[in-house]
């Protein structure tokens, strides 16, 4: 499947680049310096919502993203899951770490801002989200640039042949 360097789409993918490298730079953001207004709960929590939505935002971003190319209109899913699974997985992974990790923060500072609370399961879960963190900022960057190759949205030699070994 093509994924290089080619030319890219024209001003609506670099529109979608933008909005979509401007939440992953949000994340990394929220990611990075949470933890300094652990006395401010309410900024953090307005933080953390808006951290999420910026995940599941990006994640349906992607989802149009493939559901918009050639590929996937000619029904070859099985060739974009396969391609793009490990972003897919590694989305819903880290979005349900990033929710229970924020809940349980929230849960254990919203009444007690004075102590620093900090378990050991606490801290195993915020080691987890850290790390799929940096693998879902990878993919997703790399993932984001595949979709801007323009064999994906038109018809090409590559998908004639393996559309042709589909049918066989």
């Amino acid at each position: 499947m093509p994924c290089g360097t080619e030319k890219l789409q024209p001003s609506n993918y670099s529109l979608v680049l933008l909005i979509q490298l401007s939440l992953l730079s949000f994340d990394l953001f929220v990611n990075s310096f949470s933890e300094l207004l652990r006395d401010e709960q309410a900024v953090q929590l307005v933080l953390f919502v808006i951290q999420d939505i910026a995940i599941l935002f990006n994640l349906i971003i992607i989802l149009l993203m493939l559901f918009n190319t050639y590929v996937f209109q000619v029904g070859l899913v099985a060739i974009l899951l396969e391609r793009f699974r490990a972003l897919l997985m590694l989305s819903a992974l880290y979005l349900t770490f990033s929710v229970i990790l924020h809940s349980w923060l929230m849960n254990l500072r919203w009444l007690n801002t004075k102590r620093f609370i900090w378990t050991d399961g606490l801290q195993v879960l915020f080691v987890f989200q850290r790390a799929a963190s940096v693998l879902y900022y990878y993919f997703y960057k790399r993932t984001s640039e595949c979709l801007g190759d323009p064999r994906l949205y038109e018809d090409s030699a590559w998908l004639r042949e393996v559309f042709a070994q589909v049918r066989q």
